[in-house]
């Protein structure tokens, strides 16, 4: 991908030029402040982060601790060593995972205030050879791919572990749990159509009130057994492997259940800011999540055979009400991963690697609020038929952790890229630093690994299917390129024929899309052919996508005029920008505008045929011809009025 801090301005000689001064929404200003936030507006970003970012590691006390000890690899908490070792383990893995790794390191690879592995791995292939870069960002893919597998299982194990608490109130309840799971997921993603704006006020609030009850039913618990306390020393943690040998390794994939949501805050760099992040983690999220965790520590400690110690923690007057609470932060955690999806899919989309989708937006002022149907019908059917066949928490921890892990070493890989080219770190410097991640996170991925024949096998095959579709997709529409640069008339050469054959002028703007802005594309070809006019004006526009979140308006577009009333545009945009392309095309320079009713789009739209003479297996043809059949056409993606759109088809075969 170009980027336009790197385009030559023309000589004084060559053709006039233009960039784009008008108001698009979209400026990076927009979206960032220009200082960090303090005072009031810091608490209010804070607020809001404890309802957006921290809701999936908010709620991992659900079933954490549950694993650990009740789970498929668990070990016995009659031993006061196991309970102190595994509190242990827990301990230092926020605090290293978390706090050092995430919060103290990698929120700093923003790419222009953004984050997430989709934004890193575009700031890290910057600047690089197209082999190196090319490799960097199917890192990024691959990371990419696992959070898909996360925005199914999050929902699913989240919801389910806070609905199972009914059945601590009464077994009675105990048949209901998969109907009333079920049916609070399918409110979940019927509700997604209408955005978050409406209640994502009261988000932060809610998690306040979740947080400040988990933290004040473990700090009871801890006073009944300060002894707990003592799981602070590290040295608890070794003797915890060195007791238990391979089965203590296998508890590791429990305990790792306790770091999940780090991803998601570092994907919502963007919206809240490095200090509201931070600031939230550390005076809410973190005290309340080990003073929880220390009080389900406590309780085994007194009542080893406790099966559900998050909710045995409350009175039994307040298990119910426990239920209630935390079954609202588990959907708020589910919700800001599901949006997180869709953001993921419309930065796939932009840089190429995903078929066309139909996009809604949700709020009027909050432009990064997007609803993506077609991913969220898919993550929803996903989500019940997880809860329908694992049918319970335990079983779905199985399945949990190999995709986050996943994507945590890939964003740490990455992170050592950024730190040597970017900020030009001294190699052994960054290598120290990033290898001491890759091997925290190697060590939960062998951990998680060990799960596959329990359902660690789903996220693996999800992501995969999920990395295939994107890899198809991106060959095929590469090749296809190809094929239409390799038959397309050079437009010099077109152009040079006017001089000789001159056609028919009508008044207006023709505006045709061309991938190279070097060729003539093919609908103008085939309406010169056809119609035997040509318009007054013609654009010969070409759409970039950059690897940054979005394009100063100043480098937006870049205007050549050519002979014969013709006009090379390219317009730039950032991959987490909407291309809407008739709000551009408004005011591309003072003195070149064009007016809405008297410019016609003309596309070209291209059949796929397969042919049995390709290099490609008939599968991965059948799938590139099936998503190319069923992708959003150009016109919607575009934002180009249906009315004033000319579609030219014609035959490729693969």
């Amino acid at each position: 991908m170009n980027d336009p801090s790197h385009i030559p301005a023309p000589s004084p000689s060559a053709p006039s030029s233009g960039r784009l001064p008008g108001a698009l929404s979209g400026r990076r200003s927009d979206r960032l402040p220009t200082v960090q936030p303090t005072g009031r507006n810091l608490c209010m970003l804070s607020l809001l982060a404890l309802g957006i970012a921290y809701g999936d590691i908010g709620t991992s006390p659900l079933y954490a601790i549950a694993e650990c000890f009740n789970g498929e690899n668990a070990v016995p908490a009659a031993s006061a060593a196991n309970v102190l070792g595994v509190l242990s383990l827990i301990t230092w893995s926020l605090i290293v995972a978390v706090s050092v790794k995430y919060l103290g390191f990698v929120l700093r690879a923003d790419n222009r205030g953004e984050g997430g592995v989709m934004s890193l791995s575009a700031l890290v292939t910057k600047g690089r050879a197209p082999r190196t870069a090319h490799a960097l960002t199917i890192i990024g893919l691959i990371g990419a791919a696992f959070l898909y597998s996360d925005g199914i299982i999050t929902p699913a194990i989240s919801v389910l572990s806070a609905i199972e608490g009914i059945t601590v109130v009464s077994h009675a309840m105990s048949p209901f749990v998969l109907p009333i799971t079920v049916g609070i997921i399918v409110l979940l993603f019927f509700f997604q159509r209408h955005g978050t704006a409406s209640v994502g006020a009261v988000f932060g609030p809610i998690m306040v009130l979740y947080f400040s009850t988990i933290a004040a039913l473990g700090l009871h618990s801890i006073m009944q057994d300060p002894s707990v306390l003592l799981a602070i020393d590290p040295r608890h943690a070794v003797r915890f492997f060195a007791d238990n040998g391979g089965r203590g390794y296998l508890v590791l994939g429990a305990v790792f259940l306790v770091v999940t949501g780090c991803e998601s805050l570092y994907a919502d760099l963007g919206h809240l800011g490095r200090r509201p992040i931070r600031l939230a983690w550390f005076i809410v999220v973190l005290p309340a999540l080990l003073l929880n965790y220390y009080g389900q520590g406590s309780l085994l400690l007194r009542e080893p055979t406790v099966e559900h110690a998050y909710f045995q923690l409350a009175p039994a007057w307040g298990q119910l009400p426990l239920v209630a609470l935390s079954t609202v932060a588990a959907v708020i955690a589910s919700q800001a991963l599901i949006s997180g999806t869709f953001s993921v899919t419309a930065q796939v989309m932009q840089a190429g690697y995903f078929p066309r989708l139909a996009v809604q937006h949700t709020s009027a002022k909050a432009i990064g609020q997007i609803y993506v149907p077609a991913v969220n019908w898919t993550l929803m059917l996903a989500c019940v038929g997880l809860v329908l066949a694992f049918g319970s928490a335990t079983h779905l921890a199985a399945a949990y952790g190999v995709s986050i892990s996943m994507t945590m070493l890939v964003t740490s890989l990455l992170f050592f890229f950024a730190a040597r080219n970017v900020w030009g770190w001294p190699a052994p410097i960054a290598a120290s630093v990033a290898g001491m991640f890759v091997i925290i996170d190697m060590a939960f991925i062998g951990a998680n690994l060990l799960k596959i024949l329990h359902g660690g096998w789903f996220p693996l095959l999800t992501s995969a299917l999920i990395f295939t579709v994107m890899i198809t997709w991106k060959s095929g529409r590469s090749w296809l390129g190809q094929r239409l640069k390799e038959t397309a008339l050079p437009l010099e050469r077109f152009l040079g024929e006017l001089d000789r054959n001159k056609p028919i002028r009508v008044p207006g703007t023709a505006v045709f899309m061309a991938g190279n802005p070097a060729s003539t594309p093919g609908s103008l070809l085939h309406n010169l052919k056809h119609n035997k006019v040509l318009h007054q004006r013609v654009i010969i526009l070409t759409v970039r996508t950059e690897s940054i979140p979005y394009v100063a308006e100043d480098d937006r577009c870049e205007l050549t005029e050519r002979s014969h009333g013709f006009y090379s545009l390219t317009v730039h945009f950032g991959f987490k920008e909407d291309p809407n392309i008739p709000a551009v095309l408004a005011d591309v320079q003072p003195g070149f505008t064009c007016k809405l009713l008297d410019t016609s789009y003309f596309l070209g739209r291209e059949t796929i045929l397969l042919s049995r003479a390709s290099g490609w297996p008939a599968w991965r043809r059948r799938l590139f011809a099936w998503m190319s059949r069923n992708s959003l056409n150009a016109s919607a993606f575009f934002s180009l009025p249906p009315n004033r759109v000319v579609e030219l088809g014609m035959h490729v075969e693969i």
